[in-house]
């Protein structure tokens, strides 16, 4: 149990800095990762599932995936394109299991990530009770004192009161939003595992690269989704290269 908690901490505290950064799940990124996904379904459907042995099993040295930094520097997104893809070399699947293999990955994967976010927004809601606490105890202290001055009592139910304000003030003011933030980056980062997924099911299920990566685009928050247009123009200019 100390072990998880040191581990958890750890993850926690690691997290929270991600806040003040932009989120990396863009418009860019996408494009990078169908443009990734067209290039090696196109060589697969060209030479055939064993082409790409090479590529899965050792990634870092794929001269497909290396030219895709913004997405091969992802080492969980490169395990889950990976482990399918070795799947699909490996043998004839269903697409149904697949499917529901890939769902409880990411179900999985997303309650973990969710984990740090869970744990500050807890805190966030027992910060108060430190408040109340402080005020109950200047309080207590108060009526202890009731001999004293106007000006002395009103100082210590003053200082309770600051007790109360501060507990209220941390909680709501800074904990509680860095909480939701953590929150909407853990649902931004589900995003890509979804879109993977619907492309190599796609791709699973017979449809052409063009037309699976397509399944792909449509998954995604309109914010970060190239058109159509965008995506055909860059995967063509990409080839020119």
């Amino acid at each position: 149990m100390r072990g998880y908690f040191r581990v958890s901490l750890k993850v926690i505290l690691g997290a929270i800095p991600g806040v003040l950064k932009g989120s990396p799940f863009n418009k860019t990124l996408y494009m990078d990762l169908l443009a990734m996904l067209f290039e090696i379904l196109a060589k697969v459907r060209k030479e055939g599932l064993m082409s790409i042995e090479s590529d899965v099993e050792n990634p870092e040295a794929s001269p497909i995936f290396s030219k895709y930094p913004s997405v091969s520097h992802d080492h969980h997104v490169m395990e889950f394109i990976c482990d399918y893809l070795r799947m699909m070399v490996g043998g004839n699947l269903n697409a149904f299991e697949i499917e529901n293999l890939m769902d409880i990955e990411i179900e999985t994967h997303h309650a973990e990530a969710h984990f740090p976010a869970h744990f500050v927004q807890t805190l966030a809601g027992s910060i108060p009770a430190f408040g109340i606490v402080v005020a109950v105890m200047g309080v207590v202290n108060v009526m202890g004192s009731v001999g004293e001055p106007p000006a002395v009592l009103g100082k210590m139910i003053g200082g309770a009161l600051v007790g109360t304000f501060l507990g209220i003030l941390v909680a709501y003011g800074f904990v509680e939003p860095i909480a939701n933030q953590m929150n909407q980056k853990v649902d931004e980062g589900s995003k890509i595992y979804q879109c993977i997924k619907v492309v190599l099911l796609a791709s699973m299920n017979g449809y052409a690269p063009q037309v699976a990566i397509e399944f792909g685009r449509k998954v995604l928050y309109s914010a970060d989704r190239p058109t159509f247009i965008e995506l055909e123009e860059d995967i063509k200019a990409r080839k020119g290269k």
